[in-house]
């Protein structure tokens, strides 16, 4: 079973949201939170896989939430998927440093949603990376900043190095394979090792990880 943690400071969208979840044989809520103060409580107490956030609430916001969620390592197991109004977001693009697992229109379909979760629960962590490229990218365009290598980025191979700008493109281990001409396992493993290295929680973090090294431009 699948819990996840409903977070948005409108009763009607909780009550949505909670609704489709338990409509779910495979899903359970395990509650509910108004603000980032809240949700950080009741993460802490319910431990959930799934943790829908939104953003712009008041007091304790949820990229405050999220960062705090992403810090504490007892809530390692715990993966966070911002919710948002709009595609092109800075409090996302933040929000997928701070460790967030990827990101949601707050208009994307039940359908979508659904598969969302369980692909964030089962350890994929690959959540709309296309469109995650194209959030880091607007913001890359827009706030041009230093680039800032990740520390650890000369522990790299050269293949890994590789892979992580094949996974910056949002190509996935599938069509990583193919371009490399790998089979699937080899691509998941040079992902994997990627990860570790760099420390990136899920492979939404992993593309931020490589814009900011300047990997992809």
């Amino acid at each position: 079973m699948i819990t996840v943690l409903i977070v948005d400071d409108q009763d009607l969208v909780r009550i949505g949201l909670r609704t489709l979840i338990e409509s779910e044989d495979d899903l359970d809520c395990a509650g509910e939170a108004a603000d980032g103060l809240d949700a950080v409580r009741k993460v802490r107490e319910h431990h959930p896989d799934v943790v829908l956030m939104d953003i712009r609430m008041s007091g304790v916001d949820g990229l405050e939430a999220t960062r705090r969620i992403t810090a504490d390592a007892d809530l390692a197991g715990t993966k966070v998927i911002v919710l948002t109004t709009f595609e092109i977001d800075e409090y996302v693009f933040s929000a997928l440093r701070a460790g967030a697992s990827g990101f949601l229109l707050k208009d994307t379909t039940p359908v979508d949603l659904l598969r969302a979760i369980r692909l964030v629960a089962g350890g994929e962590a690959l959540l709309a990376p296309s469109a995650t490229r194209k959030l880091v990218r607007e913001f890359v365009q827009l706030a041009p900043r230093s680039r800032d290598p990740h520390p650890q980025l000369h522990t790299l191979t050269d293949r890994e190095r590789e892979v992580l700008a094949l996974v910056a493109e949002g190509l996935s281990n599938e069509e990583i394979a193919g371009r490399l001409v790998v089979s699937p396992a080899t691509a998941r493993t040079h992902v994997s090792r990627a990860m570790v290295k760099l420390g990136a929680r899920d492979r939404a973090q992993l593309v931020v990880f490589a814009y900011q090294s300047g990997i992809v431009d």
